[in-house]
């Protein structure tokens, strides 16, 4: 019965769904071996699963099956509480670019890698839909040229800059 009921929900939200976007392009190559390990998150378009995060964190594994294990930390800014979700990753295509990412298993979200910084210091990651992006850094912080360039980006790839939400990084 369950079952039924996800896919009669899939199939109702595929119908209701319109792209209204234009399509969104990703960085032509991304090396997993280079992209892994950690980063710090510099902004986010603010959701329920990161609300009242500060230090956050992702941090990025390969697995023996070739997906890619995900683990996000963040520390809650009233209680200073740490939380800790861990997911799972794979890319869709041979570019790496394009993930599919999830932490509700069966349920996966897009994570495609819109900027990356060529010794992989800095990158912007966000949704087709234009619903999430992400500036991750391997550092806690960016120098403002950095941040400038990346922002100046977001025009043209139709994401709003006025729903980041600046991440706190102590």
């Amino acid at each position: 019965m369950f079952k039924k009921i996800c896919l009669f929900l899939a199939i109702f939200f595929m119908g209701c769904s319109s792209d209204k976007n234009p399509a969104l392009e990703t960085v032509k190559q991304v090396d997993i071996e280079k992209y892994k390990g950690t980063w710090y998150e510099i902004a986010r378009f603010e959701h329920f699963f990161e609300k009242g995060c500060k230090n956050v964190t992702a941090t990025y594994e390969l697995r023996d099956d070739d997906k890619i294990k995900v683990i996000n930390r963040c520390t809650d800014i009233e209680s200073n509480k740490k939380k800790e979700a861990t997911g799972v990753a794979y890319a869709v295509d041979d570019t790496n670019s394009k993930l599919k990412v999830s932490f509700f298993r069966p349920f996966y979200g897009d994570y495609w890698i819109i900027d990356l910084e060529k010794d992989y210091k800095y990158a912007l990651v966000g949704s087709p839909d234009r619903k999430y992006l992400w500036i991750l850094s391997r550092t806690k912080t960016i120098d403002e040229k950095t941040k400038a360039k990346i922002v100046a980006k977001l025009p043209q790839l139709q994401f709003d800059e006025s729903k980041f939400v600046w991440t706190i990084q102590e």
